[in-house]
C-alpha cells in the first residue's frame, strides 16, 4: 500500500517503495499541494492539518494502461510531526460495483420488456378484445411466448450463478467427452431437421476422456451447436469435430478440441472480442426473436474457465463461423 508523511513543513518527508512508484521518487522534498494537486484531496489534507482529526479522501492516478482509484487514509502523527497517507487501492471494488449495477439494469431491461407486453395484452383482452376470439387467440400465444422467454431469461441467470460459484473447483473425475458431445448433438437433430441444416458429427467413434463435469459441458455443446444452428444454419451446414492433440500451447498439455462450424453469414470482426459479454448480442432484434437470452456465450467462456479450458471464435462474414473449446486431458 503506497504510504506517504507530509512533515511540519508541508512538504514531503517519507514514501515508501509503493509510493514512489505511484508518485516517484523525485518528489521528495517538494511540498504536498505540488505533488497531490487534486483539489478534493488538497482540502482534505488541508483540514487534517488544521483540525488534527483523521478523515478520508478519494484520489485518481492515471497510469499509462488505466486510471486507479484510490481511498486515502489521511491522519495526524503526535506531537505536530506531520501527516501521514495510505493509498489503498480500490479500483477493483469500483469496477465490480459498476458490473453489479449495469448487470441489474439489464437483467430489469430484459424482464421489462415481456412483462410490458404481457400487461398490455392483459389490459387488451379485458377491453377491447373481450369478446373477440380470433384476437384473444392471438394474445394469449404471443403472452406464453413471452412468458417462456422469461423462464429461460430466469433458466439462464441461476445457471450462470451456479456456474461462478463453482469456477474455482475444476472437475477432477474422468468423463467420456465424445459420448456426451455426441448425446448432445443428437438431442439437437430434431433442431437441425426443422431448419433444413444438416448436422455432421466426427471424432465421436471411440472415448475421449477428460477430467469434466458433464452436465456443464453437456451445457457447452448444447449452447454452441444450438447456435450454430440458429444463427449460421442458414448455410444450410452445421459441422461439429471431436480431435485430440499431444500438445496445445494453450493447454500447456495434451489436450481436445471440439470445433462447431457453421456456413453461415458470419460475424464482423468488431464483435468477436464481445460475444462472450453478458447480454451483449450481434442482432439484438433477431437473438430476441431466436428466444435468445443474451447470456448463453457467458456461461460457455465460464464453464471453459473451470475446466481449465479456452474459447476461441472465428468468423469471416459471408463464410461461416467457428467456435472452438480446447480443453485439458490431465
Amino acid at each position: 500500500m503506497p504510504c506517504a508523511v507530509i512533515g511540519a513543513d508541508q512538504r514531503l518527508a517519507a514514501l515508501n517503495p509503493a509510493a514512489e512508484r505511484l508518485f516517484g521518487g523525485a518528489v521528495l522534498g517538494r511540498h504536498y499541494a505540488a505533488v497531490f494537486r487534486q483539489p478534493a484531496l488538497l482540502d482534505r489534507i488541508e483540514t487534517v492539518m488544521q483540525t488534527r482529526v483523521p478523515a478520508q479522501a478519494r484520489h485518481i492516478a492515471s497510469g499509462e494502461a488505466r486510471e486507479r482509484l484510490y481511498d486515502v487514509s489521511i491522519t495526524p502523527l503526535d506531537a505536530g510531526m506531520g501527516t501521514i497517507l495510505a493509498f489503498d487501492d480500490v479500483t477493483a471494488l469500483e469496477e465490480a460495483g459498476e458490473m453489479r449495477s449495469e448487470f441489474v439494469a439489464n437483467v430489469s431491461h430484459e424482464l421489462r420488456t415481456p412483462l410490458t407486453a404481457i400487461s398490455g395484452f392483459v389490459e387488451t383482452l379485458r377491453g377491447p378484445a373481450r369478446d373477440d376470439a380470433a384476437a384473444r387467440e392471438h394474445f394469449l400465444k404471443i403472452m406464453e411466448s413471452e412468458t417462456r422467454r422469461m423462464h429461460r431469461l430466469v433458466d439462464d441467470l441461476l445457471s450462470l450463478a451456479k456456474v461462478e460459484d463453482t469456477e474455482g473447483l475444476r472437475p477432477t473425475e474422468q468423463q467420456d467427452v465424445a459420448e456426451l458431445l455426441l448425446n448432445a448433438a443428437l438431442n439437437l437433430q430434431g433442431q437441425a431437421d426443422d431448419r433444413l441444416v444438416q448436422l455432421h458429427v466426427r471424432g465421436c467413434d471411440a472415448p475421449v476422456m477428460a477430467p469434466a463435469d458433464p452436465d456443464q459441458l453437456t451445457q457447452v455443446f448444447t449452447n454452441l451447436i444450438e447456435n450454430a444452428i440458429k444463427y449460421g444454419g442458414s448455410g444450410g451446414e452445421v459441422t461439429v469435430t471431436l480431435s485430440q492433440v499431444q500438445h496445445d500451447p494453450r493447454l500447456r498439455g495434451p489436450g481436445l478440441i471440439v470445433a462447431v462450424t457453421d456456413k453461415g453469414e458470419g460475424i464482423d470482426e468488431r464483435h468477436l472480442g464481445r460475444l462472450t459479454e453478458r447480454f451483449y448480442r450481434v442482432d439484438d432484434h433477431r437473438s430476441r426473436g431466436m428466444g435468445g437470452t443474451g447470456l448463453g456465450l457467458a456461461i460457455v467462456k465460464h464453464i471453459v474457465n473451470r475446466h481449465r479450458g479456452r474459447l476461441r471464435i472465428e468468423s469471416t462474414p459471408g463464410q461461416g463461423s467457428t467456435f472452438s473449446v480446447a480443453l485439458p486431458t490431465r
